[in-house]
C-alpha cells in the first residue's frame, strides 16, 4: 500500500522517529487484544502513528455503557448491533486509510491464539481479564513476540512491557525481561480484584495508560527510546505515580524459565466467563463447526419473548431476548447471555436454547 509520508511529518521531525523509524512503522504489524477502553484508545493511537498493520481482535459487541470511555464507538455502531471488532475497523479507516486494518470477531482462546499472534511485530492488551492476558503471556513468549500490558480500573491504571529472549532484535539490543508470571505469580483467584462493576473506570485513566502503552509500542517498533524496565502505576484522582522498579526474569518462573504454558496448552479452555460489570456471562463451545445464524434465528423465534419480531441478525450477530435472558449470539459458537453472572446458569441456557 503506498504511503505518502506527509501525513506523518510531525512525527518524523521528532529525533526519535525520524523517517527510519517512521519506514519501520510502516512496515510492522500490531496486534491489539481486546477493543475495549484501553485497546480502542492503543488502536486509534497506532492507526494515527502510520502502523501499517492493525489487527483488532474482540469478542464482544458495542453497548452505550461504552461510549464513555471507549473512543473508537459511536451511538450508531449501538443502534447497529455492531461488534467492537468491525466497528473499530471502520472507525480506524475513516482516520488512516492508507494502512491495513483487520477486525477480527473472536474469542482469543488457545486454539486459536498462535495463528493470531504469528505475524505480529508487537502484542498490546486491551482486555479487561486475567485468563486472556495469562494465555497471551504464554503465547508471545512460545512465539518470541514483544508485548505491552494494560489495565484500568477506577482512576488508576498499570502498564508494563515484556520482551522475550526472541524479541531482542526488536527492542533495539534490549535485555530480555521477566514474564507477566514473573511479575505477578499464580493467577488471581476470581473476586479479588476490583472490577469496573464495583470500581467504575474513568475515561482520562484510560486515556493515560493507553498512552504509555502506545508509546512503547513504538518504541518496540521503531528501536529507540528507553521501553519502560518494571510496572507503572498511576492515579489520576490522587495524582499518585510509581515506577515499581526493573522486571528481573525470574529462575523459578514456570513459563519463562520452564517454558511450560499452561494456559496455552490448556486446549479445551473455560467454556463460560463471566464479564466485568456486565450481569452477564460469555459461553463458548469450542471444536464444534461455525454457527449458522439463519438456522439459529429459526430455531429462537417459537420461544423468543414476542415472537421473531425479537430477533436481530446481522452479518457478525443474532440477538434475542428468550426467558427473560438477552442473547448475543456469534458464528463461531459463543453467546454472551445477559441476566445472570452465574457461569453454570448461562452454560444451561446456552445448552438448552443454541445447543453444544
Amino acid at each position: 500500500m503506498s504511503q505518502n509520508l506527509d501525513r506523518y511529518q510531525r512525527q518524523m521531525i521528532f529525533p526519535g522517529i525520524g523517517e527510519l523509524g517512521q519506514q519501520r512503522l510502516l512496515a510492522a504489524t500490531a496486534v491489539v487484544v481486546g477493543c475495549g477502553a484501553t485497546g480502542s484508545m492503543l488502536a486509534m493511537l497506532l492507526a494515527r502513528a502510520g502502523v501499517g498493520r492493525l489487527r483488532i481482535i474482540d469478542r464482544d459487541f458495542v453497548e452505550l455503557t461504552n461510549l464513555q470511555r471507549q473512543v473508537l464507538f459511536c451511538e450508531e455502531d449501538v443502534a447497529q448491533a455492531l461488534p467492537k471488532a468491525e466497528a473499530a475497523a471502520r472507525a480506524l479507516r475513516r482516520m488512516n486509510s492508507a494502512i491495513a486494518i483487520e477486525g477480527v470477531v473472536a474469542d482469543v482462546n488457545p486454539g486459536n491464539v498462535l495463528a493470531l499472534l504469528a505475524d505480529a511485530t508487537v502484542v498490546l492488551d486491551g482486555t479487561d481479564n486475567f485468563t486472556t492476558r495469562y494465555l497471551l503471556n504464554d503465547a508471545c513468549l512460545k512465539l518470541g513476540k514483544p508485548w505491552v500490558y494494560t489495565g484500568v480500573i477506577a482512576s488508576w491504571g498499570m502498564t508494563a512491557t515484556f520482551v522475550p529472549d526472541e524479541a531482542v532484535t526488536l527492542a533495539g539490543g534490549r535485555s530480555a525481561t521477566g514474564c507477566l508470571r514473573c511479575l505477578l505469580g499464580d493467577m488471581p483467584a476470581p473476586g479479588t480484584t476490583p472490577g469496573c462493576d464495583t470500581a467504575g473506570v474513568l475515561g482520562p485513566a484510560v486515556s493515560l495508560i493507553s498512552s504509555v502503552g502506545a508509546s512503547e509500542a513504538i518504541k518496540l517498533i521503531t528501536q529507540t527510546g528507553a521501553l519502560n524496565p518494571g510496572l507503572l502505576h498511576m492515579d489520576l484522582w490522587t495524582h499518585e505515580y510509581e515506577a515499581l522498579g526493573a522486571l528481573p526474569r525470574d529462575p523459578a518462573c514456570p513459563a519463562c524459565a520452564a517454558q511450560r504454558y499452561d494456559f496455552l496448552d490448556a486446549r479445551s479452555g473455560a467454556t463460560a466467563t463471566s464479564l466485568c460489570g456486565r450481569n452477564a456471562v460469555q459461553v463458548v463451545v469450542r471444536g464444534a463447526p461455525p454457527l449458522d445464524l439463519a438456522q439459529v434465528e429459526r430455531q429462537l423465534a417459537p420461544v423468543a419473548q414476542g415472537g421473531a419480531h425479537s430477533i436481530v441478525r446481522n452479518a457478525f450477530l443474532l440477538r434475542a431476548q428468550v426467558g427473560g435472558y438477552e442473547f448475543t449470539i456469534f458464528p463461531d459458537n459463543r453467546a454472551i447471555i445477559k441476566g445472570t453472572d452465574d457461569e453454570e446458569v448461562a452454560r444451561s441456557l446456552y445448552a438448552r436454547y443454541v445447543g453444544g
